[in-house]
Parts: structure tokens; C-alpha cells; sequence
């Protein structure tokens, strides 16, 4: 960790170091089917969590 005095009496500058921004780059084809395939196993996980609590109560 890096870190330096400021001044004299000990007081430290602790802030984080920050990384540069960057813009981020739109999902290429195979990526946007696996977000869709992962969208519809997370809707099936959550109707399926429903049902099963409609069930039981």
C-alpha cells in the first residue's frame, strides 16, 4: 500500500489509487445467446422456486 505523510504532524494522504475509465465494448453474438440461455435457466430457477413454495404453503 502507498501511502505518504502530508504533513508534518503525521497525517497520512490514504486515498485509493484509481483506475482510468474505460468505455465498455458491446457483447459479440455467442456472448448475447449465453446471456439468453442464462436468463432462461434463471427464469425457469425462480418460477420453479415459486411453485414449489405456492405448493408447500
Amino acid at each position: 500500500m502507498y501511502t505518504t505523510t502530508q504533513l508534518d504532524n503525521g497525517i497520512l494522504n490514504n486515498y485509493a489509487v484509481e483506475p482510468q475509465p474505460y468505455y465498455a465494448e458491446y457483447p459479440a453474438p455467442f456472448q448475447q445467446r449465453r446471456y439468453l440461455v442464462q436468463g432462461a435457466i434463471a427464469a425457469l430457477f425462480v418460477t420453479s422456486l415459486v411453485i414449489v413454495s405456492a405448493v408447500i404453503s
